[in-house]
């Protein structure tokens, strides 16, 4: 692979064209830098239900089925995708369709009609993809403890918004949110796969270059509050007990986060992890069990989940206690270091095979914060780690103040022992 080249056109929008000579596939990619972070409470949803209507119709393409058949017939994907900070919409299939995916998803993201009666459609839509996720008790908990980690700000409402909120949505919301977010300077186009740079930047130009200049809007900043250990337990039927235990860790970019993401892959990522081989292998205790850090720009989440026997739940909370303390008291020795680090960065390959992989990883970090590392300088951070880094950051991360539980189980008491957290 090629270095990516990054490109500002006139009117402020970015173009990313990630050249893969060999790539079997071309990935078109539209990030746009609003999410449900950028959202009023009235507003809740608003940023995932524009998502879903930009497909309901363009000034050239008159319906949803329309919009659909052009990308079916040359035997492609196109979807779409929502989260706190950005929103992207994307077209994958064969390199010799880069014109028909720039100039389509151009009329997409600038030309959506929002026809009324398909509004009150996708309604009921949005509505059954809440339902779903509530049905979900990953998904649920996780929830649990995002909206008890920052509470009632933006970054603590769910994404897909309420089901209230979402029934109140006009057509004119979705064009003020539009107008106010969809700006050429808040808009980056990353094109990664078998392509000629020149020719992808100059259709680009053609397609988005009358996108409007105005600046782009900001967000809130999040408000952090570390006074003390909070925890919630959701009642729901469920044959297990869910679980998610939430530190608060660094933005985005931070320097310490690789060793943060090492540290995650040490306690829980990979089935000779430390948390794997107690709760599962040795305790028989759960099914999956995973560790991972959430970094947003002004943001971090340091998260632990696990499904567990809803028998048992304080036995592994005080195991998991035991181990997290062990973490902030002793070095890891060398051995474990680098099964970590090869981990990781085996990980990370893998997650760069296709060509929509790339544009991700590398689309995110422009929009993010307005340029990117390549994997190898990426890489090299993570060699640089040490033991001592890992401690370090277990120490900052892991202390009762910092820390916050959910659990998802059904019962009739609620018998959760949280005291073992509270002495970290």
């Amino acid at each position: 692979m090629k270095k990516p080249i990054l490109k500002t056109l006139p009117n402020g929008l970015r173009v990313l064209v990630i050249p893969e000579p060999n790539a079997l596939t071309l990935t078109t990619l539209v990030l746009v830098g609003t999410g449900s972070k950028y959202e009023t409470k009235a507003e809740n949803g608003l940023s995932h239900f524009l998502e879903h209507m930009c497909f309901k119709g363009t000034t050239a393409l008159p319906s949803s089925r329309a919009v659909m058949e052009t990308f079916d017939r040359i035997g492609s994907v196109v979807n779409a995708f929502t989260s706190n900070e950005y929103t992207g919409y994307y077209a994958k299939g064969s390199p010799k369709h880069l014109k028909k995916f720039v100039t389509v998803l151009s009329d997409i993201y600038m030309n959506s009609t929002f026809p009324e009666k398909e509004i009150e459609k996708e309604k009921g839509v949005v509505i059954e993809e809440i339902n779903m996720y509530e049905d979900i008790p990953q998904h649920r908990v996780g929830q649990a403890l995002t909206t008890l980690v920052y509470g009632d700000q933006p970054v603590g409402w769910p994404i897909l918004g309420t089901k209230e909120t979402v029934r109140s949505f006009t057509r004119q919301d979705f064009m003020r949110y539009k107008t106010k977010h969809y700006h050429a300077k808040n808009t980056i186009v990353v094109v990664s796969g078998p392509v000629e740079v020149k020719d992808v930047q100059a259709l680009v130009l053609d397609s988005f270059g009358k996108l409007d200049a105005s600046a782009a809007t900001k967000k809130k900043k999040v408000a952090v509050s570390k006074k003390t250990f909070k925890s919630v337990v959701v009642n729901k039927k469920s044959d297990q007990a869910h679980m998610v235990l939430g530190f608060h860790s660094l933005p985005y970019g931070h320097r310490d986060n690789p060793a943060i993401g090492l540290l995650a892959t040490v306690l829980g990522r990979g089935m000779s992890s430390r948390l794997f081989q107690v709760l599962r292998e040795e305790m028989g205790a759960a099914y999956y069990v995973s560790c991972g850090n959430d970094t947003q720009t002004d943001t971090g989440l340091f998260e632990i989940s696990a499904g567990i026997d809803s028998s048992r739940p304080n036995v592994i909370l005080e195991r998991i206690c035991s181990m997290l303390s062990s973490m902030k008291e002793t070095l890891i020795s060398e051995q474990e270091l680098q099964k970590a680090l090869e981990y990781t960065l085996g990980m990370m390959r893998l997650g760069l095979e296709s060509s929509d992989d790339m544009a991700g990883f590398y689309g995110a970090q422009v929009l993010m914060k307005g340029g990117f590392k390549t994997f190898a300088e990426i890489a090299s951070e993570y060699k640089a780690v040490t033991a001592m880094d890992i401690r370090r950051v277990a120490r900052k991360i892991f202390v009762a103040e910092n820390c916050s539980l959910a659990v998802l189980r059904e019962f009739t008491v609620n018998d959760i022992d949280t005291k073992p957290f509270r002495s970290l």
